[in-house]
Order: structure tokens, then C-alpha cells, then sequence
């Protein structure tokens, strides 16, 4: 976490969630605190008031988040604290709607309200000022990240165009963001890795003047120019993003109730009831647990591989979607928290010992067949191979196996009519853990010739296969 402080005045620390690319903030003075942009479970900003003595006076929102679910409602239930929101904001419960730089006093310090839309119209920055009057830190939410700035096509229903709403983002930028101090500290509400912007860098905060020195969105261009750079060469956001920025809008059942009801053991014979009634088996494990056995139509989204909640809300399509789990042991309480955060609440329970009682009890069990990157270079020269690879556009156009085809793992389950059935698929992404999402998509569905290229493209080019470069088909 990264924390800046000036004793005995305020302290703000940076609560950052890896496998969401997403930082909220807490910050305090005196006996006083507020939290910014928080996740879903309260609990983790409720302990660090505690444990500094603070009560927590304001939970402020950036924005009605698309990516996540935000904790605002159960953490001002819990706490007593007002939540705020910028001009225009409609939420549908009681919150307050701050007016463009209206102050708030926290301790020792102000916090004021700019509003800066254009990632979404009710977008606002929030600005730190010490007890001296000197600006300290911005709390930018999507409207500027470390390297980008926030993709203007993902607010909740509005008449305006994704390049009316970039024209209103470069002028946020250059009114009220650009003229503030060079050496204020910039605080985003996501770093790499977040389908919020294109290209964010790596870095989770900066100073102002680097960023008008680095990032291609503040340099020296018209408002046209803006718009075109900002709004070309967006793929379409996950499926979950439009759903969650409703629930942030709207509200949404309490943390506590989630975990709860979803907390609950389940007997083989209660899994296969449940996927009788439409239940989809949600495997969390690794890549390499999965295919050596898993649950008939299971779908593999490993919990540690990558961004485990933003795959689920890529892949599975309808929020309300009954979820049986199939989890590492002892982390279903986890596996459940993550899944709440982008907004899965109808998670129905797990599979009490895993698949060791599904096997115990003689249910069948699936495999997925694999081959080495050197096996599967060898039977591509005997012209034995249909190659898909599952990786995004960028990465397939920057080097492939030559006559592959392309459909990222993300828009699979959309082109699944222009495969066939009848063939046996090579599938390979970068590494092993999106090809594993992509074979249990395909086996789901009905395709049963699937293999698994270990190690993916990284083992791949090891290899002497002919690769080529060229534009994606999706």
C-alpha cells in the first residue's frame, strides 16, 4: 500500500486490489476519516479506522463504478457515514450530491469536489488540502490514470456520444486537472490490467507534472485530436461492466447477506441437483488441477492465475446466474467475496471436499487432453493441427502460428456457431490459464475434441513452428 502522511496532521493510504487492478483510499486527520471508492466488504476500511482511533465522516464516490461493486452502502450502514457523489449524480438512495468545488472538512484538512466529467458525467475528482492551505493530492477516480485517462464509452444510460463525452474529458483535463500543482501526487482509482482505460501503466500513482510530461492524453492537442486518440481502438468493455454500474446506481444486497447464503456446504447429491435446475459448476482451481480431472460442463477459471473476477464477469453472462463452486481448500469465503465484488451474489454453495467426494462417490469425471508445445510442433508439421488461439487482437497480431485462427477468449462464446464441432482444436493463449477458460467454454458447449497447448504461446515460439504476423480475425 502506498501511504503519504504529514505528522500529526493526515495520513492517506492506498488499499490496492491486485486482481482487480483497483485502489481505493482512506484517509484521516485527527479522529476524523473518509474512504474513497471502496470495494464491496466493509470490513477492511471499518478495521483501519479502528485500529487508528477515526470514525469515518464521508465515503465519497468517484463516479457510478462499472467494474466492481462498490462497498459504499454497507460501509455507510455500518459506520454512520455520508456518502457523496458529484454534481449530476442520481443515485437511488440517500447519499449527498456535492456541488463543483464545494468543501469538506475532515480533522485538520479540506477535501473539495471538481467536477470532472467525461468518463461518466457524474465523474468527479476529489482534491486534498492540508491544514496550510497546499494542495496535496488529487483522488482522480477514471477521470485520469497514470498514463491514460478514463475510456469515455461506459456511462449508465445517457443520450451523449462516447466522443461527446471525450469532449467533456478534455476539457476536465485541461480546466481543472492540468493548472493544479506540478508536484501534487495523483492518485487513479486503477493501474494495469483495468478494461477501464487502454493503456495504464504499472505505476498506482505519480506526480501531475510527470504525467503532463508522459501521458499521451495531457500533451499539447486539440479538442478533435483528443477526441479521435481517445475513443479509437477501444475493444468492447466485459459484459458485466453496463450491470454493475446499475447496482453501484441502484443498491444492492448487503455484503454480509451474500457471504452468508453463499457459505453453505453442498453433498454430490445437492451439485447434481442443482445443475439438473441450470446451476453452472464454477471450478476455481488451477489450469493444471482442471484438466486432470474436473466436473463434466465445469467452468475453469482459476483463482490465482490472473484477474479471476473480471474473467467471471467476462465469461459468464447473466449476473443472477445460480453458481455451484468448486474452490482450493479452505478458500470459499474468498472465492465468494471476489465473486461479490463485480456483482455474482447468487452463489449457491460448494462442493463440501471437492472433487476428492465427487470422485469418492463414483460420479464421472472429465478430463481435458494436453501435449507439450514441442509435441504439438510436431504434429503441426504432419498437418494434423486446427489452431486456435485464444489470446486478445494485439497479441496475435504482434506474432502467431501461422494459419491459427483468433478468437479471444473474451468474445468466445459468440463465435462458438463458426467452429466445428466435428474437428479437434489445438487451443494456446500466452501462458495456459486463458486456454484452460477457452476448453471448459468449448466442452460446455459440445466440443469434445479439445487439447490444451501447455505453456501456450511463450512455449510456442521456443519452437520452430512457422509464426507469422498479421491482423486479428476478431
Amino acid at each position: 500500500m502506498a501511504t503519504i502522511k504529514k505528522e500529526g496532521v493526515y495520513f492517506v493510504e492506498q488499499m490496492y486490489t491486485n486482481c482487480l487492478a483497483e485502489a481505493a483510499y482512506y484517509i484521516q486527520s485527527g479522529d476524523e476519516a473518509v474512504v474513497i471508492d471502496p470495494l464491496r466488504e466493509p470490513d477492511p476500511y471499518i478495521q483501519m479506522a479502528q485500529k487508528h482511533g477515526a470514525k469515518i465522516k464521508y465515503v465519497f464516490e468517484t463516479h457510478f463504478h462499472a467494474d466492481f461493486v462498490s462497498g459504499h452502502l454497507d460501509l455507510a450502514k455500518k459506520t454512520g457515514a455520508t456518502i457523496v457523489y458529484g454534481p449530476t449524480a442520481q443515485p437511488n438512495f440517500e447519499a449527498y450530491i456535492a456541488k463543483d468545488g464545494e468543501e469538506f472538512k475532515v480533522g485538520k484538512v479540506t477535501i473539495k469536489a471538481l467536477h470532472t466529467p467525461g468518463h461518466t458525467m457524474e465523474s468527479t475528482t476529489y482534491l486534498l488540502i492540508d491544514d496550510e492551505g497546499k494542495e496535496v493530492a488529487i483522488f482522480t477516480g477514471d477521470t485520469l490514470f497514470i498514463g491514460d485517462v478514463g475510456r469515455p464509452d461506459l456511462a449508465v444510460k445517457t443520450d451523449l456520444t462516447k466522443e461527446d463525452l471525450a469532449g467533456h474529458l478534455y476539457d476536465s483535463l485541461r480546466n481543472k486537472i492540468m493548472p493544479l500543482p506540478d508536484e501534487m501526487i495523483v492518485f487513479p482509482g486503477h493501474g494495469a490490467g483495468s478494461a477501464c482505460g487502454k493503456h495504464l501503466a504499472k505505476e498506482t500513482y505519480d506526480t501531475l507534472g510527470n504525467q503532463k510530461q508522459t501521458n499521451y492524453a495531457l500533451q499539447p492537442m486539440s479538442k478533435e485530436e483528443f477526441i479521435k486518440v481517445v475513443t479509437e481502438g477501444l475493444l468492447p468493455p466485459p459484459q458485466y461492466f453496463p450491470k454493475n454500474a446499475v447496482l453501484n446506481k441502484m443498491g444492492y444486497e448487503s455484503y454480509d447477506a451474500v457471504v452468508e447464503k453463499a457459505f453453505t456446504p453442498m453433498t454430490v447429491e445437492d451439485v447434481e441437483k442443482a445443475i439438473a435446475q441450470g446451476a453452472v459448476v464454477l471450478d476455481v482451481r488451477t489450469p493444471d488441477e482442471f484438466r486432470k480431472g474436473h466436473i463434466p460442463s465445469a467452468l475453469n477459471i482459476g483463482l490465482d492465475g490472473g484477474m479471476f473476477a473480471v474473467w467471471v464477469g467476462t465469461i459468464v453472462e447473466d449476473l443472477n446466474t445460480p453458481i455451484v463452486l468448486i474452490t482450493p481448500e479452505n478458500r470459499e469465503r474468498e472465492t465468494i467475496t471476489r465473486l461479490a465484488r463485480v456483482g455474482y451474489d447468487h452463489v449457491l454453495g460448494f462442493l463440501n471436499d471437492g472433487m476428492q467426494e465427487w470422485a469418492q462417490a463414483g460420479k464421472e469425471i472429465a478430463t481435458v487432453e494436453s501435449v507439450s508445445a514441442e509435441e504439438f510442433a510436431r504434429l503441426y508439421e504432419e498437418g494434423k493441427t486446427a489452431v486456435l488461439d485464444v489470446r486478445r487482437p494485439g497479441e496475435y497480431a504482434a506474432g502467431h502460428v501461422k494459419g491459427a485462427l483468433n478468437y479471444p477468449v473474451d468474445y468466445l462464446q459468440q463465435h462458438l456457431a463458426e467452429l466445428d464441432k466435428s474437428k479437434k482444436y489445438y487451443i494456446h493463449c500466452a501462458g495456459g490459464y486463458r486456454s484452460m477458460i477457452a476448453c471448459s467454454i468449448l466442452k460446455r458447449h459440445g466440443f469434445e475434441q479439445v487439447v490444451d497447448v501447455m505453456g501456450g504461446y511463450n512455449a510456442i515460439k521456443q519452437t520452430n513452428i512457422p509464426k507469422e504476423e498479421a491482423v486479428a480475425t476478431v
